[in-house]
């Protein structure tokens, strides 16, 4: 049975269009609902500020060139705490009885570093022990959030956590700018990005959930993912290399999960239908040479990216048109 998810972002700017994303979602996505995000309320409703909720033992705060590490959590770090606790509440009330699958994101270990500042400014990205340091807070971290998701679902018995990494492909190739904006950072060797996801991946693996990658990145090492402990990886098909879709046709047969991007994530001056969206996917299939019925659920399908950008009619046809599809790949 092909499933239907969202990457996670959904429109709107107030909690109120959060408790909305969730309905809509739960409304789609019965197979594999996700928690959905609403950056558009602010930095503390951002991927990097979400991130830095999760994070453990590690302070931080917002400053005007944006976040940084602190001694102890300044207000807007306390904020982005809160607000993520309200959402799970929420989460817990429209959920109540929900059974199956789940997903949650979080920002990756390598796109904080690359976003966010440290004590006295540059990103951590630049020094080679804070990097380090908020890779374990990050996996630390993860460990409580899984549990607590845990506790409010009951009902979910596949819980799927998805790392969220649009940064790694520039940090493996050194194009991350420095804060004065005139160099960039030192590439990152594939074996400290490994051993950095590893750590953040084996967290949510020792807690019974099920780690999940993705990048909408062209150039982002799918390989690389798949060996620090990715069980499945989230793509955009339109950015992937012939070199990709070898990979992920590996992932598949080795029982792990692919989410196809195949839904574009604003509104398209033509949208598809289901059927050009599912003759797209049985022509993926067949270019990798799987079999669509040994495939199963390990094939999800997915907008390309976030929907925060979209308007609030396109994110709901969006997630209607790929649960029809899944439907009609099912059948």
């Amino acid at each position: 049975m092909t499933r239907a998810t969202g990457v996670g972002s959904m429109p709107g700017d107030d909690n109120e269009a959060f408790l909305t994303a969730v309905r809509v979602v739960l409304d789609e996505l019965r197979e594999l609902a996700h928690l959905p995000e609403v950056p558009g309320r602010g930095a503390i409703a951002s991927m990097t500020g979400r991130g830095l909720a999760v994070v453990s033992g590690l302070g931080a705060d917002l400053q005007p060139a944006g976040w940084r590490l602190t001694d102890a959590s300044g207000v807007d770090h306390r904020r982005a705490r809160s607000l993520l606790a309200q959402d799970l509440d929420v989460l817990e009330e429209q959920t109540d009885g929900y059974t199956g699958a789940f997903k949650i994101q979080v920002a990756g270990p390598w796109t904080l570093a690359a976003c966010v500042e440290k004590h006295r400014g540059d990103k951590i990205l630049s020094d080679h022990g804070a990097r380090r340091d908020l890779a374990q807070a990050l996996a630390e971290g993860l460990r409580d959030h899984v549990r607590d998701v845990r506790r409010r679902l009951p009902g979910v018995d596949r819980l799927v956590v998805q790392v969220d990494e649009p940064a790694l492909a520039s940090v493996l190739g050194g194009k991350v700018p420095t804060a004065s904006g005139w160099g960039r950072h030192r590439t990152v060797h594939p074996p400290e990005a490994s051993e950095h996801l590893e750590w953040v991946l084996g967290a949510i693996a020792h807690e019974g959930a099920e780690p999940w990658v993705h990048s909408c990145a062209p150039g982002t090492p799918l390989q690389l993912l798949r060996g620090a402990g990715a069980r499945g990886l989230v793509v955009d098909r339109d950015q992937l290399s012939a070199a990709d879709h070898d990979v992920l046709a590996e992932a598949l047969d080795a029982g792990e999960s692919v989410a196809l991007g195949i839904v574009p994530s604003t509104a398209p001056e033509r949208a598809p239908n289901d059927a050009v969206l599912t003759e797209g996917v049985l022509r993926w299939l067949d270019m990798t040479g799987l079999d669509q019925g040994l495939v199963g659920d390990r094939l999800v399908v997915s907008p390309t990216c976030g929907l925060a950008g979209a308007s609030d009619a396109w994110a709901r046809s969006a997630l209607r048109l790929l649960r029809t599809t899944a439907t009609s790949l099912t059948d």
